[in-house]
């Protein structure tokens, strides 16, 4: 699905904001494990992800910590430095060869000054992304390692199937042994 169709989607917009999208909007493609944007950066794009899989993490002394897996007709973005102008805390990085459609910080904002209509599925992506982040973290404090592994399996298999083990791990916070573990008892 197009971003364009995806942004219909979630709200009716006019004929002239679908053709300012249109003409607006920049495909890009990464190889695997390439960096779409590396930690100390300010993230200028909203990704849309037409085919392949990335992610954010944080880098800490001693390891990577996955905190969020996108995949095909998902967003992807570091939130805080996009919005915040600045710089990110984390790097994305694509766990395959990845195709996204970007839009530039500057341009979401000419669209909604444009076209206020848009400012809608603006708000409703941030919702979601909102929504997957605080669901995580009450799965992380509240859930057992079967049970966020088993929500994830149940919600999203594909990333289950897809992503790094590790990633996997620390996405839902846990240790890759402990995910072994759980995986071969499935």
């Amino acid at each position: 699905m197009p971003l364009v169709e995806k942004i219909q989607n979630l709200s009716a917009l006019s004929p002239g904001a679908v053709d300012w999208l249109k003409n607006n909007i920049e495909a890009l493609s990464f190889k695997k494990n390439d960096l779409i944007l590396k930690e100390g950066k300010v993230c200028n794009y909203l990704y849309y992800i037409k085919s392949g899989m990335a992610g954010g993490y944080y880098q800490t002394k001693d390891q990577e910590i996955c905190n969020w897996i996108a995949a095909e007709n998902d967003f992807a973005t570091s939130y805080y430095s996009f919005i915040s102008r600045e710089a990110s805390y984390e790097s994305i990085a694509c766990f395959e060869n990845t195709e996204v459609q970007a839009i530039s910080y500057e341009k979401i904002n000419t669209l909604y000054k444009l076209f206020p209509e848009s400012e809608r599925a603006g708000r409703l992506i941030l919702e979601d992304y909102y929504s997957r982040l605080e669901e995580r973290l009450i799965s992380i404090q509240f859930k057992s390692a079967k049970e966020r592994y088993d929500t994830l399996f149940e919600k999203r298999s594909e990333i289950i199937k897809r992503a790094p083990l590790g990633r996997i791990a620390t996405y839902l916070g846990m240790k890759q042994e402990t995910l072994s573990r759980i995986r071969a008892g499935k």
